[in-house]
């Protein structure tokens, strides 16, 4: 599997550290920059290459950073067939997890959920709020979570797709 990289100047440091850690779990890794570190760069133009790479299927996922990684994920949305998710840190759900009641203590759960419910193939994570130590256990886990092809997420994603 080959996976995109890519952020602006916040999480430029943090993304070299998971794509070393990526290519020891046996990824290939594409990164789309920047190389340097330049505070007045503009996320979008790093990440609009690493989405259109995913939306082609030159490849297969896309884990991107920012600061808070709204903006990088609001970019990266714009491109077509593109479903990226936002990790901001661990999370314990308040109540019900999903439609057979099942609750969980899993502070990840939202992770999964974004791979089985939504076929997220793009996460973008809160460099400035997330530890290095947290994302790669995020990363790992997020790309090893399924999709559940259940016929209710097909249908919202295929929606989605169309626009």
């Amino acid at each position: 599997m080959t996976i995109a990289l890519s952020t602006d100047h916040a999480g430029l440091e943090q993304l070299r550290e998971i794509q070393d850690y990526l290519e020891e779990l046996g990824y290939e890794c594409r990164n789309f920059g920047p190389t340097s570190l330049n505070p007045d760069d503009d996320y979008p133009d790093f990440i609009f290459p690493a989405a259109r790479a995913v939306a082609s299927g030159e490849c297969q996922m896309g884990i991107i950073m920012g600061a808070s990684g709204q903006g990088e994920a609001m970019a990266a949305n714009r491109i077509n067939g593109v479903r990226c998710a936002v990790f901001y840190g661990p999370a314990v759900p308040k109540g019900v997890v999903d439609i057979s009641g099942r609750t969980s203590s899993d502070p990840y759960e939202i992770i999964r959920l974004s791979r089985q419910h939504n076929d997220a193939n793009m996460l973008s994570i809160a460099a400035r709020f997330v530890s290095l130590i947290d994302m790669k256990q995020v990363v790992k886990l997020w790309l090893e979570t399924d999709y559940s092809h259940e016929d209710r997420h097909k249908r919202r994603i295929e929606k989605l797709d169309k626009e």
